[in-house]
Parts: C-alpha cells; structure tokens; sequence
C-alpha cells in the first residue's frame, strides 16, 4: 500500500487493503501500514462492528499460534442495479463484492417515458428486495445506467437520441421509496467497462470498450481511471461523421452518423427494408448466428465501419486492450474479421501491434456488474468508510 501521506493509515485504508485481498490478517495490516497493534485493533474492531471486515478461519501458521484470517464482508450490505436499455431494462441486487443475488428483465414500450417506466423500476426494485427476506442486509446504494451522455452530478440524461423525453429529468425521486440510499447514474458504456476492469482484466490500465448493440458507445479507461470527459460525452462515437454514411439520415436528426450505417438498429432497418422479420438487433444476430448469409454480412460491414471510427480512439488512446460488448457481441467473430479489417489498416502499427482484441467479460449481465461496481466504488471508498466509521462512533 503506498500512501501520500504522512498520517497514521484510516479504517478506510485498512478496509480497502481487506477488500483488494492485499492483507488478511493483523500483522499483515501492520506491515503494510506501519501502524501498532493496538491502533491495527482498533481500526479492524470497528470495521468489524460494521460488519465490513470479518475475522474467520485460521490462516497458515508461521510458528505458535495461527493466526485469524480478516475477510471482506460481502454480506454486510447490498446494492440494487438498474440498466436501461430501449426495450429491455435489467434489475438486480447485488452483495457488496458485487455479485448478482436476484435478478429480473423488465420489458417496456419503445420510447417509454421516465413518468411511465421508472415506477414499475421501482417496484420490481423493491420486489427483488424484498425477497431476499426480513433479515436482508440494509441497501447502502443504488446504480442506474442510461444510453448516451448523462449529467452524473445531477444523476440525468443529457443527450440520448433513443431515449427521448429523459434528458433533465433526475431519477433519484422517482427511487425515493427504497431508503435513504445514494442513487448513481452514468453512461450504459461506461459501466460496462467497469465491468471489465474486475477480475483478472483489472491488470489493463489503458482500457477501450465498444458497445455495438442497438446505438454505438465507447467506454474507457486511461491510466487506471475511468474517462468521462468535460461534460460526459466522452466515448460518444456513434455520431461521429464517416463519409460511408454520406447523405444517411441519422436518429439524431442530423446526417451522415456511423451508426446511421453500423448501428444495430440501422440494421434492423436495412433487413425490414427486404422484407425481413426483425425487429430488434438481437433478432439480426440470431440469424448471423444461425447461418443467414446476408446477417453475417450485415454484421461484418458493421464492424468495419465501425473499425474506420476507433481507428482513431486507437491512435489517440493506446489501450492495451479493446473490448468488444453489446448485442453485437454476441456474433463477435463475424463482427470483429470486418473489424479488425479497417482497424489495422487505419490505425498505426505501433498502436496495434501489442492491442489485445477480447469479447466482454461478463455477457448481458455486464450492465448489471457494472452498475454495482459504480455504486460500490463510491459507497465503499476509503472515504465513505471512515465516515461510517465515524458516523458509528458517534
């Protein structure tokens, strides 16, 4: 643990040693953080008051007695999810390590307003929790994910061509019902990359998510750090202008978009245009899936076109790894030979020639984890632990 500074190390430093597994017990605490028996007992007693840090099976001994092993208290609390998405919005509640308890799909009218679906989102919410039992652990936070730019400090859509009627409008009253806790809200991408940063993919500071499902959407990650930029736009890709899409009216209202071309429901709008029975971009990749040549086509153009794009992000960003996510995904061979095409060629070889080129983690449910990885980044920082600690104490 390196410290910038000075002071004797907080219960929030020790719990976040705990929590990433780089001290199980006592002495390992004081190693790490220099400070005396009687201060690491203190701080460890009051963790362990908030249920935060357990002391359980012995650990391997090194001469006299065993010594006690501390773990994260995963159980000690939970965190409710929400991922909305154009017709579909996932619901889940999750344990404090972030795993998924209960979960649900909520299917809703295209076009829904936040007066139409956020109630029913709150019910189910409260339904999913509720199930867990009298005795379930007290909610400390709840995360939302929206499509396109969203206000975090206000917790709102800001931009959202496919979500509209949503911007402004804060979706911490309508979760008003469910307690006290803090209500988080970001981008669908940017918690998808969050996601990824979990496991054994937490190794890749330098991080580029795509999102290739219904609209297109970057997440990233540069240094270790999550990158929203000035106003939250950042990784907005799927209204950059390429000249393929010269003339294409996109859904923003403006011309010329990529995902006029690429995105999943421009898609769905070329195969409807042959007469073709789909409605949704999941319906588009079941039959590349399934063998249906002009699909598998569809899908690999996409993925050039959308090669064309990041070439650029690459060029700029470097990321050590691009993670391929989103409804898309689940065709990801088809998707990634159009994209590794255009991407190769665009971008500069020093760029691209370590870049590993892997499909999200977590699936359909990496909404949800990154959801609760969002939420529990802030609730559990050291910075709200020492004031639960303090709170406590009072």
């Amino acid at each position: 643990m390196s410290r910038s500074s000075s002071a004797p190390a907080t219960a929030g430093e020790i719990f976040a040693l705990v929590r990433a597994g780089a001290a199980t017990t006592r002495s390992e605490i004081g190693h790490h953080t220099g400070l005396s028996r009687t201060a690491v007992a203190a701080r460890v007693a009051a963790l362990q008051d908030l249920g935060l840090v357990v002391e359980t099976e012995e650990g391997p001994s090194t001469g006299g007695r065993p010594p006690l092993t501390l773990t994260f208290g995963a159980g000690a609390g939970i965190v409710l999810v929400v991922a909305i998405g154009r017709s579909r919005t996932q619901l889940a509640v999750c344990d404090l390590a972030g795993e998924l308890l209960r979960t649900e799909d909520l299917e809703q009218e295209i076009g829904a307003s936040p007066g139409e679906l956020m109630p029913k989102v709150a019910a189910h919410l409260a339904d999913l929790r509720d199930a867990l039992g009298p005795g379930a652990p007290r909610t400390v936070g709840i995360g939302v994910s929206l499509p396109g730019t969203v206000d975090t400090v206000r917790g709102c859509s800001l931009d959202s061509p496919m979500m509209a009627g949503w911007d402004g409008v804060e979706l911490q009253p309508f979760l008003a019902d469910l307690g006290d806790a803090p209500v988080f809200v970001d981008n669908d991408a940017n918690v998808m990359v969050l996601a990824e940063r979990l496991g054994e993919r937490r190794q890749f500071d330098d991080m580029l998510l795509i999102k290739a499902s219904t609209g297109l959407g970057a997440g990233i990650v540069s240094g270790g750090v999550l990158q929203r930029g000035a106003v939250g736009a950042a990784g907005e890709i799927g209204h950059t202008k390429t000249a393929a899409a010269q003339g294409v009216l996109c859904r923003c209202g403006d011309v010329g978009c990529v995902e006029a071309i690429a995105g999943g429901w421009a898609l769905v709008r070329d195969l409807q245009e042959q007469g073709r029975d789909v409605t949704h971009i999941r319906d588009v990749v079941a039959l590349a899936v399934g063998g249906d040549a002009e699909a598998r086509r569809m899908i690999r153009d996409s993925g050039r076109r959308i090669g064309e794009v990041i070439a650029g992000a690459v060029n700029l960003l470097d990321p050590a790894v691009l993670v391929v996510g989103g409804d898309m995904a689940e065709a990801y061979d088809v998707f990634v030979a159009g994209l590794r095409e255009t991407l190769y060629r665009d971008a500069v070889s020093v760029a691209t020639r370590a870049l590993q080129i892997l499909p999200w983690s977590h699936g359909d449910r990496s909404g949800m984890i990154g959801c609760a990885s969002m939420a529990l980044d802030q609730v559990l920082s050291v910075r709200a632990v020492d004031r639960m600690v303090a709170e406590r104490g009072r």
